[in-house]
């Protein structure tokens, strides 16, 4: 399925709610994320910003949180990607 049978407006308010239920849990932490881009395949790419750009945890709360809360709203997305993943959360 390609993004262009799906609803990109839809699929949009359903990642950003995805995401904002997310927030809180980011924002105590001193970070935040954006969505940067939702491209043809349904990858999903995202910022990670603040505090949660440079975390060492970036690679877990990517996986455990992010990708898992997207993918379970959106089952559509077939990978969500950060970036600006610190180099040393990629290994």
């Amino acid at each position: 399925m390609s993004a262009e049978s799906v609803n990109r407006s839809e699929l949009s308010q359903r990642i950003d709610k995805a995401l904002e239920e997310l927030r809180p849990f980011l924002r105590s932490d001193g970070g935040d994320i954006r969505v940067v881009d939702v491209k043809e395949d349904l990858t999903v790419e995202v910022e990670l910003q603040g505090a949660c750009a440079h975390c060492a945890q970036a690679a877990m709360t990517m996986r455990a949180g992010v990708e898992e809360a997207v993918r379970r709203a959106v089952p559509e997305v077939t990978k969500v990607v950060a970036v600006n993943m610190p180099a040393s959360a990629k290994t």
